[in-house]
């Protein structure tokens, strides 16, 4: 299991802007992560009071970039900058997430990884109920 501390050393989001606070665990397809910061007032996504479930996107795009970290790390160098550029089939369950006790977990799975971009499926939870299923693409190099 990786700490909140950890999973910053692996990725540019830093601070607030960090989304997930660990990993409970990886492997070379998959990665599974554990958040309680949707219920923060001064969560950076949080406008009008709320944070919407639509951030969740955001969520599954930087569980990708933990698990490029993780794969980077294991070879001996370090994640290639990348860019978000299309969440696909993204499905909402909620209409908000600030107000879920307890943490939310995603699960992620790498699709399709090359040279130039990544692909991957990622569901979010509450507990057993699912808030958020879709699957995003970055551009490496960006």
């Amino acid at each position: 299991m990786l700490d909140r501390g950890a999973i910053e050393a692996l990725v540019p989001h830093k601070h607030a802007m960090c989304l997930w606070d660990e990993v409970l665990d990886w492997d070379a397809q998959r990665i599974r992560l554990r958040a309680a910061n949707h219920r923060d007032a001064a969560h950076p996504l949080r406008s009008d009071g709320m944070l919407r479930a639509l951030h969740l996107g955001e969520y599954g795009a930087q569980a990708m970039a933990v698990h490029g970290g993780l794969l980077a790390r294991a070879s001996g160098g370090i994640a290639r900058p990348g860019l978000l550029v299309a969440l696909r089939d993204l499905r909402l369950h909620v209409v908000r997430i600030d107000e879920l006790p307890g943490a939310i977990e995603c699960d992620a799975e790498q699709l399709a990884a090359g040279e130039a971009s990544q692909q991957y499926a990622f569901r979010i939870r509450h507990d057993d109920t699912l808030l958020a299923a879709g699957r995003a693409t970055v551009m490496l190099g960006a």
